[in-house]
């Protein structure tokens, strides 16, 4: 307790200086913890090795709680350090690449290293139990098959997991990209070990498994910015003035909020012997005004062909012989 107490006082010093923003919130989501593994480190290391009896006992105890209480507290820190970088990176991570990139590879790394030291102190408290110990070795050496069968059972798990960190590190998708999956397209909403996490355009959430990022292939529209080219494909008449119909777009497209000045363009893209598709293409800042945008153009086209030029929409012809 004088040791907690002493380094208490010793990081509120330190604390005035340039580390406060590290120091007080390690100090005040740790303390407990530290304390806890201080007091069973002197315990353990107080109470005398001797035959059995209850201080022998006293001591296991002490032993167990040690190992615990340090990876109590390991796990709080490294869930403070993650608050602290998270709360230290700029707020527009949709802009920034290199902040997206950092929030998508912090919290996998930080989810296996609390999973490894959660199995590690599982292991060593198992250790402390002679009985236990020599039955694990037995069955570790003379029943494989049982071996084979948690491997087995475990292989999707650790496949999802390891998954997890190369997604995380592969520099293929971050939080806040925009992916289209199937004719689906959404947010990365969040990238956890085993499943990533997906908000669409309707606000479904999809969540898949991080062995679909390595195993199938995605589009990714923002991997290296986050703007957003839009498309719209309207089939109009083969007597369309496409002169007419351009300057319209133009008119939708800069009239637009969403649009982010930078590129557009209205083409005929195809054919068919009843119509011909034009298409409009338009950028925005992300591809959820990306969406709208399009929504807005096509919309906007369909009205003005409807007003001013019915005789430009598709339309069936028929030839009559006498």
């Amino acid at each position: 307790m004088v040791v907690d107490l002493v380094f208490g006082v010793l990081v509120r010093r330190l604390a005035h200086g340039g580390y406060k923003w590290l120091l007080e919130p390690l100090r005040l989501a740790c303390r407990r913890p530290a304390a806890a593994f201080l007091l069973a480190g002197v315990l353990y290391y107080a109470l005398p090795t001797g035959p059995a009896g209850w201080q022998r006992t006293l001591r296991h105890t002490a032993a167990i709680a040690l190992v615990a209480s340090g990876a109590w507290l390991v796990i709080r820190a490294l869930h403070v350090v993650e608050s602290i970088v998270f709360h230290r990176l700029p707020a527009d991570e949709i802009a920034s690449r290199r902040i997206r990139r950092a929030r998508t590879q912090i919290r996998p790394v930080r989810r296996l290293t609390v999973a490894v030291v959660t199995i590690v102190a599982i292991g060593l408290i198992l250790i402390t139990f002679r009985p236990v110990r020599l039955f694990g070795v037995s069955v570790l050496t003379s029943a494989g098959v049982v071996g084979a069968l948690i491997g087995l059972s475990a292989r999707t798990a650790l496949g999802n997991a390891f998954a997890g960190v190369q997604v995380a590190f592969a520099d293929g998708l971050h939080v806040g990209d925009v992916l289209v999956i199937d004719g689906e397209w959404g947010r990365v909403e969040e990238v956890k070990l085993t499943n990533v996490v997906i908000r669409l355009w309707d606000e479904r959430m999809l969540i898949l498994p991080t062995t679909y990022f390595t195993e199938r292939p995605f589009q990714n529209w923002t991997r290296n910015e986050s703007r957003v080219v839009g498309k719209v494909q309207i089939h109009v008449d083969h007597t369309a003035d496409l002169d007419d119909l351009r300057w319209e777009a133009r008119r939708l497209v800069e009239s637009s909020p969403l649009w982010d000045r930078h590129q557009w363009v209205l083409q005929m893209v195809d054919s068919t012997p009843q119509t011909v598709v034009i298409q409009v293409q338009a950028s925005a800042a992300d591809g959820a005004s990306a969406w709208d945008l399009r929504c807005d153009l096509r919309e906007g086209l369909v009205a003005y062909l409807r007003d001013h030029h019915p005789q430009w929409l598709p339309r069936t012809r028929s030839q009559y012989q006498t």
